[in-house]
């Protein structure tokens, strides 16, 4: 059980909260932290005090007064009118890691609200339900404001929670049958539900633990390539590698050599006639794989970094006895690291297909037979596997188009800068779910490629690989369609059997 006591929470508490179901509870400590700010925000608006958000509007209406019998109303009516979100629902594991990440955030003590708010997101964590959130309406800037809106509309009752099939149910039923309350909001504390990053964050921080994984599962990928293919691995020397000082080539190397350690196919090539130089699709692969790996290193303490912030507004610093209006809720960070992540998944896919496209090559793939097939010309073989990681390929370098540049004006010029962190986000995630779809490519024709050098056999690390991989999918005799094949190589890769066969005979990847 995960306790939010105020402390920053990692990427591996997300997914395990947001992906595994994880419980989690309001530590007291944070209840706690919490009571100086709200202390405060309690005196100033019986004060009458000008605050933006609870004796204000909101936005380009912050220069309107709000009468002390509105406050209330105030807070209720700011969610609402923000729940102004479009399109298809979002999934419920980057709901339930934005509503976790947002409960973290208010429980840092910073917010000025009661503990019940982070309390009863804990509850509903707890229950399974899920907001029904819409994808499209956040610009990145003031926060993911209609993603939380939406949140924070389930938690008071007047939104709606995901039911199956993705349909909508009204929260405030679904809260009755779980025996929770709907939540009745008091000053500041309907901005506090929906002002903050957190909907991006969670979105990137999922997408970032997937390309992770990815990654060395491209590094094992090559592996099976550079077996198939009769490649040296002399290029992945460590005292080679190591001439250019850079820690992603150095683990996307070690990788390799891992892999192919004591491999057959290797000693025996060894001793052939061979091309002195491989293509730059193989002999290269350490380089990019290992840029990949830089830039992602870079992105997780992007995210991490914001996943210990507080992007509220305004902030409560309560020994100080003041409140500021800040910019931490701006996006940018996050629009950034999206951006590098979605370019990183495309050019990885690209060098993937390029190994696959010279696999099928009877020109190119030092005697395998065309295509991979034993009876080309009656069959096919993985001839339109390939075409499928092409296409895939080119939309991945279609959404590589930054989406960080394209600020546009909001709330009536108020907000003259935004991020579009949220839906740079969101293409990213999809970014990840197609070079999963490439990989698993390379994947099943690489395998197939390996086991047409019999009787020449791979490393033990190789061979384990195709062995977990031909629980899934058949070595391919005659044609038959591929569709469920390459379904299943994805479902392969998306879980943790590749890995646990490749360690079980190699030791821990990188």
């Amino acid at each position: 059980m995960l306790s939010l006591d105020g402390s920053p929470l990692g990427i591996d508490d997300l997914v395990a909260v947001a992906r595994h179901g994880e419980p989690v509870i309001l530590g007291d400590r944070a209840r706690q932290r919490m009571a100086a700010s709200l202390a405060l925000i309690r005196r100033l608006e019986a004060a009458g005090e000008p605050v933006y958000g609870v004796t204000t509007g909101f936005g380009a209406l912050a220069d309107r007064a709000i009468p002390p019998e509105e406050t209330a109303r105030l807070q209720h009516a700011v969610v609402r009118s923000h729940s102004a979100g479009m399109g298809p629902p979002l999934p419920a594991e980057v709901v339930r890691g934005m509503m976790l990440l947002r409960a973290r955030s208010l429980a840092a003590g910073f917010s000025g609200v009661r503990p019940e708010l982070p309390a009863a997101i804990c509850a509903l964590l707890g229950t399974g339900l899920v907001p029904w959130v819409p994808e499209h309406g956040s610009v990145g800037a003031s926060g993911d404001l209609a993603p939380l809106a939406h949140a924070a509309a389930a938690l008071t009752g007047d939104g709606w929670m995901l039911g199956e099939g993705a349909e909508r149910r009204p929260a405030a039923r679904a809260l009755g049958e779980a025996g929770l309350s709907a939540l009745t909001l008091g000053p500041k504390e309907g901005l506090a539900l929906i002002n903050g990053t957190e909907g991006m964050t969670a979105i990137l921080g999922l997408a970032l633990r997937d390309l992770e994984t990815l990654l060395t599962a491209l590094d094992c990928a090559c592996a099976l390539s550079v077996e198939a293919l009769l490649a040296s691995p002399r290029p992945f020397d460590a005292d080679v590698v190591a001439l250019r000082p850079a820690p992603g080539q150095a683990a996307a190397a070690a990788n390799l050599r891992t892999l192919l350690s004591g491999s057959p196919i290797v000693a025996y090539h060894r001793a052939s006639h061979h091309a002195v130089q491989d293509a730059y699709s193989l002999r290269c692969a350490p380089q990019v794989h290992g840029a990949a790996r830089d830039v992602a290193g870079w992105c997780r303490a992007t995210v991490e970094r914001e996943m210990a912030s507080v992007v509220d507004n305004p902030v409560v610093l309560a020994d100080r006895g003041e409140l500021f209006s800040t910019g931490n809720f701006h996006g940018q960070p996050l629009a950034y690291a999206a951006d590098a992540l979605a370019a990183v998944c495309a050019d990885v896919a690209a060098i993937s297909e390029r190994r696959t496209n010279r696999l099928l090559d009877p020109a190119r793939s030092s005697g395998l037979p065309a295509f991979l097939s034993r009876e080309p010309g009656v069959n096919s073989g993985l001839m339109l596997a390939q075409y499928t990681a092409a296409s895939c390929v080119t939309q991945l370098r279609q959404m590589s188009t930054p989406y960080a540049v394209h600020s546009l004006d909001t709330s009536a010029g108020q907000e003259d800068h935004v991020s579009m962190g949220f839906a740079a986000s969101l293409r990213t995630r999809r970014s990840v779910d197609l070079l999963r779809q490439v990989v698993a490519v390379e994947m099943v024709c690489a395998a197939q490629g390996v086991e047409l050098r019999a009787p020449v056999h791979p490393g033990a690390a190789t061979g384990a690989l195709i062995g977990s991989l031909r629980e899934r999918v058949r070595h391919l005799d005659d044609d038959r369609p591929l569709a469920p094949d390459l379904e299943a190589a994805v479902e392969w890769l998306r879980g943790g059997t590749w890995r646990a066969a490749a360690e079980s005979a190699c030791g821990s990847l990188r």
